[in-house]
């Protein structure tokens, strides 16, 4: 201002201070409460939360002092020690990232990075999509497939006539939060048999044919969590025509591509086969799991459409449900994924990699199923050769599988899933016997 000195401005600061303690006496200005009086926060009405019933387990392991205690409950891969595994490939696109000088911390767009959507339509779809040729594919970046669901479902709830989603009885966890919060209510569908502790395809066919007509359906691409069934290649097909003939919407949650089978091909044949058909689809992809950047929260949500038009225009509005929600997403996972999906000798690596994690799972398998056989546990464990991916089902009630976690000190979700990846050869004598002594001793109360 005209003549303004720091004399002057600092009487006029110490002005309006002065003005400002005679209005709180006069009472028009309440005052912070000083240190030593006591006062109500505006927040004491908040209970106290219960804990994720999947990440809870990992918060009461860790509490746990005893040297004999296993966590099954974390959906994440471990080596044989039990350790984190960052793949070779990984390491290797990161120093290659590092020592490119050109690289900035600049935002990127909105839908993310433009290479990394275009390989990850293609690892999805293959690199020959009849789809993507004809430009009928719009894929943004998300924030791994948990924000990749939530992107869709908002969307949806905007965009789609009948924003109504049917999801496998049961589902993860976090897809009945997921949806309805992103404005789109839940239903269920028929899906695990806990008798034959397999897939109940009849009941799922039955829900789906009484499903209204255009509504959207979730389908677990491959290694359902968290019972590990899977539809088989006929099966897939039935579900196909059912949801074609109905002019429902399939919704599919790819987060184990590759690590299911240890092919990336054979676990995106679902996908594949609805594609191919020329009808549309959401996909919501995470690399999580088979690049192991669980904590890059990198992933994709790919919209196939009828046409380019189309694709184009949905591709606009994809961004304006980003733009309020996170604006743009991290680049670092997505330049990492994108080098290896981008690379001939990193993407061969990778599949190696891949296949190694994905069998070391099955291993642990056929070694579970072997070691309850050995002890001649009651009951029928075939189930645990076939069901597939990270996690068994384990057909273990809550009673039991509190149990285990008192005596035993193993740790997995109530409902007995547990992730084949956290377990050992070393762990597995300890979990068969605690299983073996847990169906023995509670058998009668289940």
């Amino acid at each position: 201002m005209s003549g303004s000195t720091p004399e002057r401005r600092m009487a006029t600061m110490a002005a309006h201070l002065r003005d400002g303690e005679e209005t709180a006496k006069e009472g028009l200005i309440v005052p912070w409460p000083t240190a030593g009086v006591a006062a109500a926060s505006v927040f004491e009405h908040i209970q106290q939360a219960p804990e994720d019933p999947i990440l809870g387990v990992t918060v009461a392991f860790n509490k746990d002092p005893s040297p004999m205690k296993v966590n099954l409950g974390v959906g994440a891969y471990r080596t044989e020690e039990g350790k984190p595994l960052v793949l070779n490939v990984v390491r290797q696109a990161e120093e290659r990232l590092l020592a490119d000088r050109t690289q900035n911390k600049e935002y990127q767009p909105i839908t993310g990075v433009a290479q990394f959507n275009k390989l990850s339509a293609q690892l999805i779809l293959g690199a020959n999509s009849v789809a993507i040729k004809e430009n009928r594919v719009t894929t943004v970046q998300a924030l791994s497939g948990t924000g990749a669901l939530r992107v869709g479902a908002e969307f949806l709830a905007k965009h789609y006539g009948k924003p109504v989603i049917y999801v496998p009885v049961p589902t993860w966890g976090n897809h009945n939060k997921i949806f309805p919060l992103g404005g789109v209510p839940v239903k269920p569908y028929h899906y695990y048999d806990p008798k034959t502790r397999g897939l109940d395809y009849q009941g799922m066919i039955d829900d789906l044919r009484a499903a209204p007509v255009g509504a959207v359906v979730l389908l677990h691409a491959c290694a359902h969590n968290p019972t590990g069934v899977d539809p088989t290649e006929e099966q897939w097909e039935g579900i196909r025509k059912v949801i074609r003939s109905k002019q429902q919407l399939p919704f599919f949650d790819c987060a184990y591509q590759g690590f299911a089978s240890g092919s990336l091909d054979t676990d995106a044949h679902a996908v594949r086969s609805f594609v191919a058909d020329g009808g549309e689809c959401l996909i919501a992809q995470s690399y999580a799991k088979n690049m192991g950047l669980y904590g890059e929260r990198i992933g994709a949500l790919s919209i196939v459409c009828r046409s380019a038009a189309v694709a184009s225009r949905v591709d606009s509005q994809l961004k304006l449900v980003i733009r309020p929600m996170y604006s743009s997403p991290p680049a670092h996972g997505a330049l990492i994924a994108a080098s290896i999906l981008g690379d001939r000798d990193l993407f061969a690596d990778w599949t190696v990699e891949l296949k190694a994690m994905a069998d070391r799972i099955i291993s642990m398998r056929h070694q579970l199923y072997d070691t309850l056989k050995a002890r001649g546990t009651p009951g029928d464990w075939t189930h645990i050769l076939k069901q597939i991916g990270m996690f068994t089902f384990t057909g273990l009630n809550p009673e039991q599988v509190q149990f285990m976690t008192r005596e035993y000190h193993i740790y997995m979700t109530l409902d007995g899933r547990i992730s084949m990846a956290g377990l050992s050869t070393k762990t597995i004598p300890h979990l068969a016997d605690a299983i073996n002594a847990t169906v023995l001793g509670l058998q009668g109360q289940s």
